[in-house]
This record gives structure tokens, C-alpha cells and sequence, in this order.
């Protein structure tokens, strides 16, 4: 019985001293889009996203990098000879720290410490009649976030990686407006995060 127990736990966590090395650099990212329509009250909302990220391993089983991309949104209302329209666009900048603990030969946990910012443009349209009023107003947006994941080697270029959850701060304030703050505590399964990764393996 002993035997077969120490078989067991040699073949799921027998190369648990796997590591991945200083050196390595991989490359991800994000890309999003989704978009609402409601026919009750003529309603559509846009939404895009797209940042690759690159990472550096710094040392064992730690790696910083940063993401830098583009997110935008689109939000117009139609009610009879009017309508209302607004639309935000904005860079985004994620620096990030990971540090990962080993399970298994391709089996990795992580917990990633980032701080996202956004640069942006909110633009808004007033239409009556043909009449159309328009405003422009500018934004920045920063927090910090705490994030846990998995991250599953299928070879050693590629990974599968999941983060859950997010718990942190964000900030958020137009230009002469006074700011909103935001905490975000919990493991919320709606929040769950799914991606690969390239890795450039040593």
C-alpha cells in the first residue's frame, strides 16, 4: 500500500521541482470585443479591447512585464428625432509582477501584483431635431490589483493560464472633476480569466 501511494505521488507531483528560468520571456495579452443591442428602448453598446503583454523572468519562478494597448466603448440611445451617443476611447498601461509556485511538471499556481492605468477620451453627442450638441472631456484612470491563476504548460512553448478574481483598488476621475474610488474584494467564478501564452523557452 505504502508502494502504491509513493507511486501516486511520484507521478503527480514527481517533477514538482520543475522551475522556469531567469532568462525567459514570453508573450500574451488580451483582446475583447462585445456588443448589446436592446430593440425595446433602440439601445446599442460596443465594446473593444486589445493589449499584448510581454514578460521577463527575472529570476526563478518570478517575472515582471508590462501590457500596453488600446480599449474603447460606444453607447447610443435612439428615442424618436433624438438620440444620445458617447464614446470612450483609451490607452492602457499594466505594468505587472508574477510570482509562481510549482505543482506538478506543467502545472504552475501564480499570484500577479499589477497596476493598470488608463489614458482617455470621453466624447458625447446630443442630437434633437437634427440639433447635435457635442462635449469632449478627458480621463485617468489607475488602481492596483492582486490577482491569482493557474498557468498549464501543453509544451514548452506554450501555456494555457486562468486567473480568478480580482481583488484591489481602482481610481477614476475626469479632468477638473472630483475622483471615484473603487475596492474589489472576492473570488468571483464570473470574473475568471481565460488565455494562452508564448513562451520562449531556454
Amino acid at each position: 500500500m505504502k508502494k502504491l501511494l509513493l507511486a501516486g505521488a511520484v507521478a503527480l507531483f514527481g517533477l514538482s521541482n520543475a522551475q522556469i528560468a531567469q532568462g525567459t520571456t514570453y508573450l500574451s495579452g488580451t483582446v475583447g470585443y462585445s456588443s448589446t443591442e436592446n430593440n425595446n428602448n433602440d439601445r446599442k453598446v460596443d465594446n473593444f479591447r486589445v493589449i499584448p503583454t510581454v514578460g521577463y523572468f527575472v529570476g526563478t519562478n518570478v517575472a515582471i512585464g508590462v501590457g500596453v494597448g488600446y480599449a474603447s466603448n460606444v453607447d447610443k440611445m435612439t428615442v424618436d428625432n433624438a438620440y444620445t451617443k458617447t464614446r470612450n476611447s483609451a490607452v492602457v498601461v499594466e505594468p505587472f509582477a508574477r510570482k509562481y509556485w510549482t505543482l506538478g511538471e506543467k502545472f504552475y499556481i501564480f499570484g500577479q501584483l499589477s497596476v493598470p492605468m488608463e489614458f482617455g477620451t470621453d466624447k458625447r453627442d446630443v442630437s434633437i431635431l437634427n440639433n447635435t450638441t457635442s462635449t469632449k472631456a478627458t480621463y485617468n484612470a489607475f488602481g492596483v490589483s492582486i490577482k491569482p491563476g493557474l498557468d498549464y504548460f501543453l509544451n514548452k512553448n506554450w501555456t494555457i493560464e486562468a486567473t480568478i478574481g480580482d481583488f484591489g483598488y481602482s481610481n477614476f476621475k475626469y479632468k477638473n472633476a472630483k475622483s471615484i474610488d473603487n475596492y474589489r474584494f472576492g473570488l468571483d467564478l464570473a470574473s475568471v480569466s481565460i488565455g494562452v501564452k508564448y513562451v520562449f523557452a531556454k
